[in-house]
């Protein structure tokens, strides 16, 4: 069973920037894998964020295009998101998801099979 553990997350203001990281503790595992993030706020249900395929294709949900970018470091097995121009809406707490082998991108949540223990985003004044 892999382990995905994430950092990156914190407090912010809005208009700023965080980059969140996933390390996966299965050597490739990140460039073999369909990844993703999701996200959970209290009193709402989780939420896709973003998914990169095996093949390096991309998925963003609708509110964060143009904003997030989801990316991996081949050598070093980490999964990153970058996230600019956060609003407070896209406080939550982040999830690293892995879905199938040889996976492409996908927006549902239900596709990931393994899961880190999120990291904290909020974005407030």
């Amino acid at each position: 069973q892999v382990q995905l553990v994430e950092s990156g997350g914190g407090l912010v203001q809005p208009g700023g920037s965080l980059r969140l990281s996933c390390a996966a503790s299965t050597r490739t595992f990140v460039t073999t894998y369909a990844m993703g993030w999701v996200r959970h706020s209290p009193g709402k249900e989780r939420e896709f964020v973003a998914s990169i395929g095996w093949n390096g294709n991309t998925y963003y949900v609708e509110s964060v295009k143009g904003r997030f970018t989801i990316s991996r470091d081949n050598a070093k097995n980490i999964l990153y998101l970058q996230m600019n121009s956060l609003k407070p809406d896209d406080t939550a707490v982040y999830y690293c998801a892995a879905g199938p082998k040889f996976g492409v991108a996908t927006s549902r949540v239900t596709d990931f099979r393994s899961w880190g223990q999120g990291t904290q985003v909020t974005v407030s004044a």
